[in-house]
């Protein structure tokens, strides 16, 4: 709690602040530790602790109560935004990680559009010139900047995080919010059914990636190429809004 102790040395926190910091301040671990797992191993956990602990106090000086959302949605909304934010200006990702992920994206949407129906694993493969295992191999090398990727724009919190300094968004940057959510529902939808599931057991049960594996009968690495897939076909489906 040293970033707290500073704020309320140097006279910046009430009181009544602090004793919020103070009681929200698993929530800003358990945010921390959702997210890390979907991580690489370069990021600290104690990192995002730090980061979500800025979150938390920027929650407890702008928390308004007529806005309608409960003080624990509200800070779990900047927490998040704040941590997300450091990981932006931070981003690990070797431009050739982004690149093969795009590449990946615009074969998919290709051959979905030529045959009418899901690519497979085989058929990506062929149409990168790769064999099955080096396909395997590129899901794996993005797999962590793709699980980032898809908190970007598929958790309601995250989606709607601003930057802790940003101004608040307008009717217009709300309503093309609230179209894209709509658009990421309906592509969601159309993910083949595997992949649908894993969607739903790892956003919305929060399931690790060990977990879904033994739902779904494979191992921890293949649930990890799976969930790296499916997140870049969604982006190839919201290409649209994305490029």
């Amino acid at each position: 709690m040293n970033g707290l102790s500073m704020y309320a040395k140097n006279s910046t926190l009430t009181y009544s602040m602090a004793e919020i910091v103070e009681q929200h301040a698993i929530l800003v671990k358990r945010i921390a530790y959702h997210l890390i797992a979907r991580l690489p191993h370069t990021v600290e956990v104690d990192d995002l602790i730090q980061t979500g602990m800025i979150g938390l106090l920027d929650a407890a000086q702008h928390y308004d109560t007529t806005q309608g959302a409960s003080f624990e949605t509200y800070a779990g909304i900047r927490i998040r935004g704040a941590m997300l934010d450091e990981i932006r200006r931070n981003d690990w990702a070797p431009r050739s990680v982004h690149r093969k992920a795009r590449e990946i994206a615009a074969v998919m949407q290709k051959l979905e559009q030529q045959h009418g129906r899901h690519a497979s694993d085989n058929e990506i493969a062929k149409a990168l010139g790769l064999n099955i295992e080096e396909y395997h191999q590129q899901l794996h090398d993005s797999a962590g900047h793709q699980v980032f990727s898809l908190d970007e724009f598929s958790d309601n919190d995250e989606t709607h995080a601003q930057p802790i300094t940003a101004v608040l968004s307008g009717p217009i940057d709300t309503l093309q919010s609230e179209e894209f959510q709509s658009a990421l529902t309906e592509a969601i939808k159309t993910l083949p059914e595997r992949e649908c599931l894993l969607m739903g057991l790892y956003y919305n049960e929060e399931l690790n990636l060990k977990e879904i594996g033994e739902v779904l009968g494979v191992s921890e690495s293949r649930v990890s190429q799976i969930h790296s897939q499916t997140v870049i076909r969604l982006r190839s489906k919201l290409s649209d809004w994305l490029n």
